[in-house]
């Protein structure tokens, strides 16, 4: 009864502030999304208006126009960016649905002779529920535990029946970065494929498939500042990799995934990546002066603040925060000219604390006390200044109201009370 409450409430306050006719709230959460460059519109545009042709018709010119764009956004864009041959690509309309192709299509492919699959509790809710489906079909699923850093020891749970390893390579809520390149060997060496759900990744950090030991990377457009609705997954020809497909039809993209390619987004995931090898030193730089900039001047004011996920091994555009003694949520509500989020997009609807955060082992106060700060290319000096002034403001008048701040203040260690019910 008080989560429909509380969900009821929220609802209220996000139709009353859409209903109100005042400036938007400044974007700091680059990882559930990211606007899209003016540069991708400006690559997308004329094939939305002039050349609309099936990338498939293989009989005039219109649909040589579209094929020749949609090739050129797979060849010299999308493979160049993660070092791939162009065969290796296969448009798909996101990160999910290439998560979905490459864990089910190859746990299904080799099930007759291995029936295990590993990844990792802190993967990305897609990955975890392709899993559990996979579960349901008789399939082993081991799901590896990571240290409090976030990040894995995956050697010892690599069983003979193992078909594929599964692990994030830039985690989506404490952007951790796991050793992908050295997971990559152990998977060569021990016969196994190595798929990685880059899309918090791709651009960001240089990438490269076939230094790394790739064999099934997933792509999404929307992270990169393409388009909505579009994405790609590398499937590695050798050694070969194979998938069974999940939708049938007209056998395009090398029968693996059926189904008429847009060829206005797939040129818009091109552009996207194009500028992203063009700037990503820049990016990478500026987003990691921007975002110690946001911690430091937040850490320097309020005590008992904590960032969750590995110090270093980390993209430096993600940053997690607990501030102990103050709930999430009333912070981003207080917070709401900063749009922020506590976690996941796809798990924010969700009153229960970040099972990312659990499975790093942080408390369940801490978890539920966590806002993630996401910084991006076109976040600004000013930006980062004011949401951390009013993070450090909103923070202080929250821990003011909150009994436990009192207690700890006098002294008093929370952990040695013995709470009772009523």
């Amino acid at each position: 009864r008080v989560n429909v409450y509380y969900v009821t409430l929220i609802d209220l306050i996000k139709k009353r502030e859409l209903e109100k006719d005042e400036l938007r709230p400044l974007y700091m959460d680059f990882q559930a999304t990211t606007p899209m460059d003016p540069r991708v519109l400006d690559a997308m545009l004329p094939y939305q208006v002039n050349y609309y042709g099936n990338p498939h018709s293989r009989t005039h010119a219109y649909g040589w126009e579209s094929e020749s764009a949609m090739e050129t956004a797979r060849k010299q864009q999308v493979a160049d960016l993660i070092g791939a041959d162009p065969r290796e690509i296969i448009f798909t309309s996101g990160a999910t649905e290439s998560n979905n192709m490459a864990i089910k299509g190859v746990a299904r492919f080799y099930q007759a002779k291995k029936r295990h699959v590993i990844t990792t509790q802190t993967e990305h809710k897609c990955v975890l529920d392709s899993c559990r489906i996979l579960e349901s079909e008789g399939f082993s699923v081991t799901y590896l535990p990571v240290r409090t850093d976030g990040l894995l020891d995956l050697e010892a749970s690599i069983r003979p029946d193992t078909s594929l390893v599964s692990v994030m390579t830039v985690n989506n809520e404490i952007g951790v970065k796991q050793p992908i390149k050295e997971i990559g060997k152990i998977c060569r060496s021990k016969g196994v494929f190595f798929h990685t759900d880059a899309a918090q990744a791709i651009g960001k950090i240089p990438l490269n498939v076939s230094d790394w030991k790739i064999d099934l990377m997933s792509i999404s457009g929307h992270k990169i500042y393409g388009p909505k609705g579009v994405g790609a997954l590398y499937v590695r020809r050798r050694p070969r990799v194979r998938l069974e497909p999940l939708q049938n039809g007209g056998g395009q993209e090398r029968g693996l995934r059926s189904g008429t390619v847009p060829t206005p987004l797939a040129v818009g995931l091109g552009a996207a990546c194009s500028i992203a090898q063009q700037e990503m030193e820049y990016d990478h730089h500026r987003v990691s002066m921007l975002a110690n900039r946001l911690v430091q001047k937040i850490m320097s004011e309020i005590p008992d603040v904590i960032m969750n996920g590995h110090p270093e091994q980390r993209y430096p555009g993600c940053v997690n925060l607990s501030f102990a003694y103050v709930e999430g949520e009333s912070l981003l509500m207080a917070l709401k000219d900063v749009a922020l989020s506590s976690g996941s997009a796809c798990t924010s609807a969700s009153l229960e604390p970040s099972y990312v955060l659990r499975a790093i082992g942080a408390d369940e106060d801490l978890a539920h006390s966590s806002i993630r700060f996401g910084i991006g290319r076109f976040t600004t000096e000013d930006e980062v200044d004011y949401t951390a002034e009013k993070c450090i403001q909103q923070v202080r008048r929250l821990r003011e109201m909150s009994p436990l701040w009192e207690m700890v203040q006098e002294g008093i260690d929370l952990k040695s009370i013995k709470w009772t019910q009523h």
